[in-house]
């Protein structure tokens, strides 16, 4: 089994910047691509930032320039450096990971129990 652990939400104001974690620990022989998403109130839950295991980074164009994401695979561990944080923001994030939890089995994604960022205006 794999867990995902999150961390670094909070109550920050407008202009105002954020650092989110997320480490993987578990059965884990590797990590494929990692992905932040949030879900924000009576909102369905879109994607936010995603990389894969060599670095490559998207980001929804609303926080483009703004959010960067970035992954410690020693760590298993990715990260989501929040600047320039608005009200629009606001949302719960989740961490998600595609892991090959051993060399025979198939990938399968896992989810972490959010964090809750809030942005006062």
């Amino acid at each position: 089994q794999v867990q995902l652990v999150e961390s670094g939400g909070g109550l920050v104001q407008a202009g105002g910047s954020l650092r989110l974690s997320c480490a993987a620990s578990g059965s884990i022989f590797r990590i494929n691509a990692m992905t932040w998403y949030r879900q924000a109130p009576g909102k369905q839950r879109e994607l936010v930032a995603g990389i894969t295991s060599g670095g490559a980074a998207n980001y929804v164009d609303s926080v483009k320039g703004r959010f960067t994401i970035s992954r410690d695979n020693a760590k298993n561990t990715v990260y989501l450096q929040m600047n320039s944080l608005q009200p629009e923001d606001t949302a719960v994030y989740y961490c998600n990971a595609n892991v090959k939890a051993t060399y025979w089995s198939a990938s399968a994604n896992y989810w972490g129990q959010g964090t809750q960022v809030t942005v006062s205006s």
